[in-house]
Order: structure tokens, then C-alpha cells, then sequence
């Protein structure tokens, strides 16, 4: 066999090294589109919006925010290719086209692509304002699209498979239309109407098809979304972090029971309330506000609660202050929540969970061991749960501290980045 020339052979490393260095170049240094509603936080998708653009921009990335223009939104320096969003508090007709299909989304992404180089698109809650809309204009130009879904917006046209405070699997995740007798949007004929008609245009747009993955932030929601006919293949499970490295925790005896978050029925809020009513000893703490704030304190106020601090809406230094000095924190729900943040955000400040066997939560509980897990619903063992904790401060303690550990090992930004990463590297 000739022997190849040397000059030959050193071009050809030479080639290969740089191609090497490229490739690992674009891997370490991507632009990415990170694609939401809200440039302000309204719920915990938003939260993770914002943290997920923190820990890509830490380890060397470009982050673009794309979201609708909105006056609540935090300032950016790309607010200029913000698009116009549909106004669901005073809506025209002219919102509800824009409802279904944006024009102003399509034309600011498409300025935003002649601007720009973009490697990756990841979506988190688009639809309503930005739309499946931009999903052409991105896939046109050879841009791969990931998604975290934090709800379950491709199998239920109302997004958390719920009808009127029930759990409910009737559309099976494609025959939108069977919400329509059922009313499955408050209650109201038109509303529902609207998500069905949204549900299908979506899809037509390619919200399930023109996505080459999906990211599931828990285990639960990825089964839900196979078993309604999302490709097994599509879709894996990266669960949502809090990065524990700027936040102390309190191993203090705590003074009090907290539930923090939005006060409705599918919280299990109402469910807490009346397995805590009979609990004199017991101080309960409710942080938030919602729909559920005036049966709330009908109930507090005709059982003569006053160990029921009901606090409204907290965050920043009040809510961490408040979760500090908690025994323990409750999360009952009555729907398929997913990952919630709550229950990860107790564990990182040291406190132990009591919390509800649906959804996704029992992926973050280990009964007994850093919490509790009651049976949705059950009022009775909710009740039971909340009296024995109260009387066993110190055992509290002890499992706060289990669950810190948890987070600083399992649900930490190090290897939350990793596994986000597996998935970008697959489709770059």
C-alpha cells in the first residue's frame, strides 16, 4: 500500500481537528431562542423560563428572550422584536384571531432571524399569545425545536386535563371537541369553544409534529402524554431544579404549618382547609390568592379558625422568611400537578413536604423519609399528617434536612444543565 504523502496527512488532521474544535465550539457556545409568554414572572413557568436562561448564559451560552409584549415585562435589550400578544382581559375580535394566529409573531420572529443566528429554539408555554404560528418560520431555517411542557396543553384543550374541578381523560388527548358538552373551560359554552378551536389550529400548525423533542418535567407527564399518543421517542424527562448554591437553609425548630401557592379548588386548598379547621394547636399558614379566597374564608371564619393565618399574595424576602420558619410545608392537591416548585423550593430551604400521591409529586416525596404522601382528597390522613408533624418538630427537622440533601444531589443546576444538554447535543 502507497504510503500517503506527509503534508497530506497533516492537512487531513489538521481539517479533522478544526472540524472537532467547531463542533465542540457550537456545542459550548450556543445561541439560543428561549421562547415564552411572559418576560415577567406570573407562575412557575415563567420562573423556570428566566433560571433556565441564568444557568445557560453561567455556562457560556447566548440567551435570546422571545415573548409577547406586555407592560409587566422585566426590560431586555431584544424587547424591540417582542410581538403583540393576544389581550385576554378586555378582548376584541381582533384578539381572538390573534388568539389562534399571530401575523405580529411570524413577522417579529422572522426580523429576529434576519438579525441574528440562532442554534436551538427552546419553547416553554407559547400558545395563546406568541402561537404555533412561528413554528414554520423557525423549522424553515433549519432550527431544531425543544419543548418543556409544564402542562398538558397538547392533550387537553384546556391544558390540565380538569372539568369543572374534576379530573377528566375524555378528549384522549385528540377529540377536542368532547370538552364542548362537557364545558370544560369555567363552565362557559363560548370559552370552551375558543380552547377546542385553538386546540385543533395548533396542531394543524404542527405543535406536536414540526417539535423534534419534547422535554417532560416529570415522569408522570411523559406517561400521560404516551399513553394520549405522543411518540414514546419524542419525549423525555428532565424534572425542574432550584440551584441551592445562594440559599441557606433553616434546621430551626419552625413555628407553623405553610401552604404557598394559588388558592383553587384543584390545589386541594379547601380539602386543607377543612382537615385543619379542628386543629386548634395547629398554626396554618396560607400564602397566595385565587378564585377559592372567598370559600376559604367562609369556612375560617364560621369555624372560629383563628389559627389560620390566611397572609394573600407573598414573594421575594417575605415568602423565603415565611418558608424558613415553617415546620413544614403542605401541598394537597386534587389535579395532575407535575413538578412543582413548591415542594422543591421547601427542600431547599430545609423543610419537609406533606403532600398529595398524584401527578408527578410522589417522583419528589419519599413518605417518611423527607415528607409525607397523603391520598388526594383524603381529608381524614391530610388531618392526621398535620397533627403528627406538629407534635414531632424535631423528627421535622430531621427530614428537612434529608430533603436538602436531596437537592443538593439530585435536583441541583449542575446536573440539571447535564441532562438539558443531552437533549440540545442530540439535535445540533
Amino acid at each position: 500500500m502507497k504510503n500517503e504523502p506527509i503534508s497530506s496527512y497533516t492537512h487531513d488532521l489538521t481539517r479533522s481537528l478544526q472540524g472537532q474544535r467547531t463542533q465542540h465550539s457550537r456545542i459550548d457556545q450556543l445561541k439560543i431562542l428561549n421562547v415564552s409568554q411572559n418576560h415577567y414572572i406570573r407562575g412557575g413557568s415563567d420562573r423556570y423560563f428566566f433560571t433556565l436562561a441564568e444557568l445557560l448564559k453561567k455556562h457560556g451560552h447566548g440567551v435570546i428572550p422571545f415573548t409577547a409584549a406586555n407592560p409587566n415585562n422585566e426590560p431586555s435589550e431584544w424587547e424591540r422584536y417582542f410581538p403583540r400578544g393576544a389581550d385576554f382581559e378586555h378582548p376584541g375580535a381582533g384578539d381572538l384571531l390573534r388568539f389562534l394566529y399571530s401575523h405580529d409573531a411570524v413577522k417579529s420572529v422572522q426580523r429576529l432571524l434576519k438579525d441574528t443566528d440562532i442554534d436551538l429554539a427552546h419553547f416553554h408555554i407559547y400558545y395563546g399569545k406568541l402561537t404555533a404560528s412561528i413554528l414554520e418560520v423557525l423549522k424553515k431555517n433549519g432550527i431544531p425545536l425543544i419543548q418543556t411542557l409544564h402542562e398538558y396543553k397538547l392533550t387537553c384543550p384546556v391544558y390540565s386535563h380538569l372539568s369543572n374541578d374534576e379530573i377528566c381523560e375524555a378528549c384522549e388527548g385528540k377529540h377536542f371537541w368532547r370538552a364542548l358538552p362537557k364545558r370544560c373551560n369555567r363552565g362557559s359554552l363560548a370559552r370552551t369553544a375558543l380552547s377546542v378551536t385553538e386546540s385543533y389550529v395548533s396542531r394543524m400548525f404542527g405543535a406536536v409534529k414540526k417539535f423534534d423533542h419534547f422535554i417532560s418535567v416529570s415522569h408522570f407527564l411523559r406517561k400521560k402524554m404516551i399513553s394520549h399518543g405522543i411518540p414514546e421517542d419524542k419525549i423525555s424527562t428532565v424534572h425542574n431544579f432550584v440551584d441551592v448554591s445562594d440559599i441557606s437553609p433553616s434546621f430551626d425548630v419552625g413555628n407553623y404549618i405553610l401552604y404557598f401557592g394559588r388558592l383553587h379548588r384543584s390545589k386541594g386548598i379547601l380539602t386543607l382547609i377543612e382537615a385543619a379547621a379542628p386543629l386548634k394547636q395547629v398554626p396554618l399558614y396560607i400564602v397566595g390568592d385565587g378564585e377559592a379566597m372567598p370559600e376559604v374564608q367562609r369556612i375560617v371564619e364560621e369555624n372560629g379558625c383563628e389559627h389560620i393565618h390566611l397572609l394573600g399574595f407573598k414573594q421575594g424576602v417575605e415568602l423565603r422568611e415565611l418558608i424558613l420558619n415553617s415546620i413544614c410545608t403542605v401541598l394537597p392537591s386534587e389535579w395532575y400537578e407535575n413538578c412543582p416548585m413548591s415542594v422543591l423550593e421547601s427542600y431547599a430551604y430545609g423543610k419537609p413536604v406533606i403532600g398529595a400521591d398524584i401527578g408527578g409529586i410522589p417522583e419528589l416525596i419519599v413518605d417518611g423519609v423527607d415528607g409525607f404522601l397523603v391520598p388526594s382528597g383524603g381529608q381524614e390522613a391530610l388531618r392526621e399528617r398535620l397533627l403528627w408533624i406538629s407534635e414531632h418538630r424535631g423528627e421535622a427537622v430531621e427530614m428537612g434536612r434529608i430533603g436538602r440533601q436531596k437537592m443538593e444531589t439530585e435536583f441541583n443546576a449542575d446536573i440539571h444543565y447535564e441532562r438539558i444538554m443531552k437533549v440540545y447535543q442530540r439535535f445540533l
